[in-house]
């Protein structure tokens, strides 16, 4: 069920990330908040994710601010909390570099800066005030970095990295592997049951229909959940994914892996020496190595996870189960995910919902054509409206229809092109999520908390994409108004 959060603005509210977007700008007028904010001055996603939301507006104190758009009075509210923090947030941002130049002096290279760091430097920030050389900042620094980096428990990817250089070891894991592949059961002829099409449809209706008495918690929504666990359906898709199966979402040519692979049907996963975020595959044809140094790398609480050894054992056996997962549950949010990833359309090109062709050939939709061409569920209806409402895909739309060659050489064009698949980055973050749950057995109990992950994508999704297009926007910006003032200098 959506909360207030998730119904339209009126005229006097406005979105609450635009009311921080404004009080952080006006904060960043004066030096001080660079390491916490992106280039274009806005506070980066990180920053309030783990510093605005949790310590500055504290939403379960203050449920009045919980809202994705507030009153008045609300933004009024939030707006002062935001610059009575200023000093702590430049504070913050003192700590946070006396850290990284910390961390970088130690040789430590695990984990992500800001996630580790973040909130400890709001800490810092808080009891101490800003650092300085008299009160012991360095050796406060020091152990601290050295304090996070002990927590792990020796859970880096370096330790990944040395445990897999072993040739015996390797070998062996090779063998595990081929072993786990081999034993598999693609079982393209499943047998029909209730559609898991529509349970899926079932489910994203109950999650996301406006009003009171909806959500998760309703019987439909919970019921269709159970429903899918105990058929098997996620399981059932990943033995379509293994069988080059297409149809399953009721529009022609996309595959049964929704581009969670670049190849019509994945390999066998290999064991792996080296990985980098930049380079990262597609998550079917990633190897071992590079599975779990995706989890390493974004992982927090590093000691919450099994140890290195336990943590590879595990991922034999995961990497060569059907979706690359564990958990039914966590299967049954694939299936759910990819129901509603077909049906996104973030440029508003295609008002007629799902295309009604094909028919799943593997049993996991026994629709009929009209059934299928019935049009969006709820949750399509809700993340739709809510990506086109943003600036930077209304631009994308514009770039679309236009017939004037892109400014920029291209990228702006392709910026635009990706919300016409949108997908397949929403299929990639999601299973990213859920792999990360799987490690940590962390199932997902209800449909609630299914669609909690579900919309939490979509809003990944669409924020990620904004801050690509601003990128872009500013390097066009930028290049624009060099090349007006070469004539000038010359």
């Amino acid at each position: 069920m959506p909360s207030p959060s998730q119904s339209p603005p009126t005229d006097e509210r406005r979105p609450r990330a635009m009311v921080i977007y404004g009080a952080w700008r006006d904060l960043g007028a004066r030096p001080g908040l660079e390491s916490l904010s992106g280039p274009g001055g806005a506070p980066l996603t990180r920053t309030v994710k783990l510093i605005v939301l949790p310590l500055i507006i504290r939403p379960a104190l203050r449920p009045e601010l919980a809202a994705d758009f507030l009153g008045a009075r609300e933004s009024a509210q939030l707006d002062s909390l935001i610059r009575e923090s200023g000093a702590v947030l430049r504070a913050t941002a003192q700590w946070f570099t006396v850290l990284k130049r910390t961390r970088r002096a130690l040789g430590i290279r695990a984990g992500n800066p800001q996630d580790l760091y973040f909130q400890r430097c709001f800490e810092l920030a808080t009891e101490r005030g800003a650092p300085s050389t008299s009160s012991g900042a360095d050796a406060v620094a020091r152990t601290v970095v050295e304090d996070i980096a002990g927590a792990g428990g020796g859970r880096t990817v370096e330790a990944l990295k040395e445990y897999l250089d072993d040739t015996d070891r390797r070998t062996r894991l090779d063998a595990e592997l081929r072993g786990a592949w081999d034993a598999r059961r693609p079982t393209p002829a499943a047998e029909s049951g209730v559609s898991a099409f529509h349970l899926a449809a079932e489910v994203l209706d109950a999650c996301a229909a406006p009003g009171p008495g909806s959500g998760g918690g309703t019987h439909a929504g919970s019921s269709a959940f159970a429903v899918m666990l105990e058929a098997g359906h996620g399981s059932r898709l990943g033995q379509a994914v293994w069988t080059r199966a297409e149809g399953v979402w009721g529009r022609a040519g996309l595959p049964a892996h929704l581009g969670l692979s670049a190849r019509s049907v994945p390999g066998r996963p290999g064991v792996g020496r080296g990985a980098s975020t930049s380079t990262l595959p597609a998550p079917f044809d990633r190897t071992l190595f590079e599975r779990l140094f995706a989890v390493l790398q974004a992982s927090a609480h590093r000691e919450e996870l099994p140890t290195v050894p336990e943590l590879v054992r595990r991922e034999v056996g995961r990497a060569c189960a059907p979706l690359g997962l564990y958990d039914e549950s966590l299967r049954v949010a694939v299936v759910l995910g990819g129901r509603l990833a077909v049906g996104l359309d973030p440029l508003g090109l295609d008002p007629l919902g799902l295309d009604p062709v094909g028919l799943d050939p593997v049993g996991l939709d026994s629709l009929s054509r009209g059934a299928a061409g019935s049009g969006r569920t709820a949750a399509h209806h809700l993340v739709n409206s809510r990506w086109q409402r943003e600036a930077s895909v209304l631009r994308a739309r514009r770039m679309t229809v236009s017939s004037r060659p892109d400014p920029d050489g291209g990228q702006l064009s392709a910026l635009a092109q990706d919300l016409r698949t949108p997908w397949i980055a929403y299929m990639r973050r999601l299973w990213v999520r859920l792999h990360g749950r799987d490690v940590r057995d962390a199932a997902l109990p209800d449909a609630a908390s299914a669609w909690t992950v579900l919309d939490g994508v979509a809003r990944s999704v669409m924020m990620d994409h904004r801050a690509r297009v601003r990128t872009a926007l500013r390097a066009l910006s930028t290049s624009t108004a060099r090349a007006a003032a070469e004539p000038r200098s010359a």
